[in-house]
């Protein structure tokens, strides 16, 4: 359907002492206003979709904000009143005694049409999470989703309405909800025990939950989903991974915890034996992230999302977005940048690296690699070598060829003695693995660092590596400083990891 927008803007107006409301009213295009402050002692303002403007010379006064304030419903726990039968928010800036010294008056629009974009999911009755910065416009869409699944779909939706912004202020709901019924919650901290007393007095096929915040509510939105009721909400978070990396929410993507694999099973998957996985099922099926108002990137399976995020790849998300005519478009976001760093990756996989030997018996390593059907690159120049390779007692001296190695930022693995079990164990560290599988975990990581670089390189703000040895970790800021960029590592063992990043110029 075509967009509509109604915003009962005289509503807002009519509370504001006439002085600001009267310069309001002639600003042209006071149809994209925002919201209007109010702080005390300072000139009151007004912020539009493209400008903010001053709508009077003279100073905020105490009466101005107690006259607002009476012509407002009362204030919440949260600090947050509205305007009876609208959509508008205004909320408080209070002292220390607790005397309001600031309002911000935000207009509340009810938008028709919003989600042409993810209709198809929220009729599909999976859990849909919606994630995005503030302002973006996800309760706006929340409230259409109501209206859509109980009017359209007819189907019993309760909306757990915290601070009134879904269905506005009073008893009655704003008509914008259509058929959904609406529950408030007295105070912010009961939002989680008003979530399950929808579910069990009211029968609900849908739950509509704005702001999941709480590790209470996640759980809540957990003992929702396991009785078969639809839930849609929202989360604090702009994407997949701040929600991975929230502790407290991460139980609504499936949570994530530490396992340690056996020897076996580790070389078989060519990873450390700790590792992170997923929990559980996720909460939710489906995660949409507003990239913007008629924009988003959608995770249609929650779960392969999270497994794919942690095994340090980048997940293929699905883009959709409206176009000049209103017409859905849709775009895989595999891009080719993706699949061309995963063709560099695969194509580099087959080659072992090139070793330069110093103070290590060659005769030795050579048969330790026939033992373990090891084919061995190794060299004796070291302009060729890709890696330097010697002994402890040779290290522990700083000969020519040692100094040599780290002045042109070849990585230096040192063996703690010349016997097999430590050949074994570098050889298994570095060389991948035969038949078309993953290469080992030495190869994985160096690749991940110089892709990480070339992203960095090629614009991105910051790329964050997979956990590490300290050996290994040591390679990668090697990797990071001989291409001019920065790195630091961080966390705690065995989750520490690298950062490789472009430091802003000064």
């Amino acid at each position: 359907m075509q967009k509509v927008i109604t915003d009962d803007m005289d509503a807002l107006l009519d509370i504001l002492p006439p002085h600001i409301k009267e310069p309001l009213v002639s600003q042209k295009d006071i149809s994209e206003l925002l919201e209007v402050v109010l702080d005390l002692g300072r000139t009151p303002e007004a912020r539009l979709a493209r400008r903010e403007v001053v709508l009077n010379d003279k100073e905020v006064e105490e009466a101005d904000i107690d006259c607002v304030a009476a012509r407002i419903g009362s204030f919440g726990d949260d600090n947050r009143a509205g305007i009876e039968r609208t959509l508008h928010r205004i909320s408080a800036i209070r002292n220390r005694s607790g005397r309001i010294v600031g309002l911000t008056c935000r207009v509340g629009r009810a938008v028709y049409g919003t989600i042409k974009v993810i209709e198809d999911l929220v009729q599909s009755g999976k859990s849909v999470l919606l994630l995005g910065r503030p302002g973006i416009g996800k309760t706006t869409m929340l409230r259409e989703v109501a209206r859509v699944l109980a009017d359209d779909a007819d189907k019993r939706v309760i909306i757990v309405d915290t601070s009134n912004e879904i269905a506005g202020d009073g008893d009655i709901p704003h008509p914008a909800i259509g058929h959904a019924r609406r529950m408030q919650v007295a105070t912010p901290s009961l939002q989680h025990a008003v979530m399950i007393e929808a579910v069990e007095n009211h029968m609900p096929e849908v739950i509509v939950i704005d702001e999941i915040g709480t590790e209470l509510e996640a759980m809540a939105a957990r003992t929702i989903a396991e009785r078969g009721v639809q839930l849609v909400g929202t989360a604090h978070g702009n994407t997949l991974d701040n929600l991975m990396m929230n502790p407290t929410l991460a139980d609504l993507i499936g949570g994530i915890q530490s396992v340690t694999l056996g020897d076996e099973e580790a070389r078989r998957r060519g990873t450390q034996k700790s590792i992170l996985e997923r929990k559980s099922p996720p909460t939710f099926d489906i995660v949409v992230e507003i990239q913007e108002r008629d924009r988003v990137a959608i995770h249609p399976d929650v779960g392969e999302a999270v497994d794919v995020l942690l095994r340090g790849t980048p997940p293929g998300t699905e883009v959709r977005w409206l176009d000049e005519q209103g017409e859905v478009k849709i775009e895989k976001a595999e891009t080719e940048k993706v699949k061309a760093v995963r063709g560099k990756r695969e194509a580099k996989e087959a080659k072992a690296p090139k070793i330069y030997l110093f103070g290590v018996n060659r005769s030795r390593i050579v048969q330790t690699g026939r033992d373990l059907h090891i084919d061995l690159d190794i060299v004796d120049n070291m302009n060729e070598a890709s890696m330097f390779v010697t002994s402890k007692n040779y290290y522990r001296r700083r000969p020519q060829k040692v100094r040599d190695a780290e002045n042109a930022h070849l990585p230096v693995y040192v063996l703690r003695s010349n016997t097999p079990p430590q050949m074994r164990q570098l050889l298994s560290t570095i060389s991948p693995k035969k038949d078309n599988d993953k290469s080992g975990s030495f190869k994985t990581a160096i690749d991940e660092a110089e892709d990480a670089v070339e992203q960095v390189q090629e614009g991105e703000e910051a790329i964050e590596l997979s956990p590490q040895s300290s050996y290994i970790r040591r390679l990668q800021h090697i990797i990071a400083q001989r291409s001019d960029v920065d790195s630091h590592s961080f966390g705690r063992d065995p989750h520490r990891r690298v950062r490789i990043y472009k430091e802003p110029p000064r």
